[in-house]
């Protein structure tokens, strides 16, 4: 079987010296760009750092079953919008190929893959949440922001049988979120807590399935908690 191509992507280059890279993956049916563009129009310019790439890749489009199987850039299939069904876990599987890739060209630029960090948006929060705490268990750390597991995820399967130390979880969601709601994301962090994993759950009251500034910048700055731009010179 031929190899998937590469994911497209969107990229904002570090100010100065290049020593951590950071993956934002979208959420359901946007892209790379459509993402980094929304969060330029919060911020009123690009999520930007001095020593840290920022990654945007595009999810390529396949059937999606919840809108009854029109294309859609969607990171998996879903059975339907709901953590209370089982995972599509062929779609999953395939796409933490893919994503690897995207880890593996990083680390062939020469950055540790300590000094890497993965999340993303609803879907894109937990495309990562996956490729993280299933395959790549020395990242320097997740986001997921209004993203959430369903019951019986392949992540707490994995996390039941590990041993070693899991990359720490920074988690936000809306009180208001009416597509994925508060509770699935609330639920999620209390069974990555009690699997070992380091989580944090940053509640934003009246935010509905979206993104604001005041998230954003809390997350820049737990960006920069987990790749100080210390590390540069040493």
């Amino acid at each position: 079987m031929a190899a998937p191509a590469a994911l497209q992507r969107s990229v904002v280059s570090p100010a100065g010296r290049h020593t951590a890279s950071l993956i934002f993956l979208h959420g359901s049916g946007d892209t790379g760009q459509g993402a980094r563009t929304w969060i330029k129009q919060i911020l009123n310019q690009d999520m930007a750092f001095q020593h840290i790439k920022v990654i945007y890749p595009t999810a390529p489009a396949r059937p999606y079953t919840p809108l009854k199987g029109a294309m859609s850039t969607v990171w998996f299939d879903r059975y339907k919008i709901s953590n209370d069904c089982p995972e599509h876990i062929e779609s999953i599987d395939s796409m933490c190929r893919g994503l690897t890739d995207v880890i593996n060209d990083e680390i062939k630029n020469g950055i540790a893959k300590n000094r890497i960090l993965i999340g993303g948006f609803s879907m894109g929060g937990g495309m990562a949440m996956h490729l993280a705490y299933r395959f790549h268990q020395d990242l320097a750390g997740v986001f997921a922001l209004s993203s959430f597991l369903n019951k019986d995820s392949a992540v707490y399967q994995a996390l039941k049988k590990n041993e070693s130390v899991l990359p720490e979880l920074f988690q936000c969601h809306g009180t208001a979120d009416e597509l994925v709601l508060y509770s699935w994301g609330e639920e999620t962090n209390k069974m990555l807590k009690s699997l070992g994993v380091s989580a944090s759950l940053h509640t934003f009251p009246n935010l509905h399935h979206e993104l604001n500034r005041t998230e954003i910048e809390k997350l820049k700055t737990w960006i920069v908690e987990k790749l100080p731009l210390e590390a540069a010179n040493k």
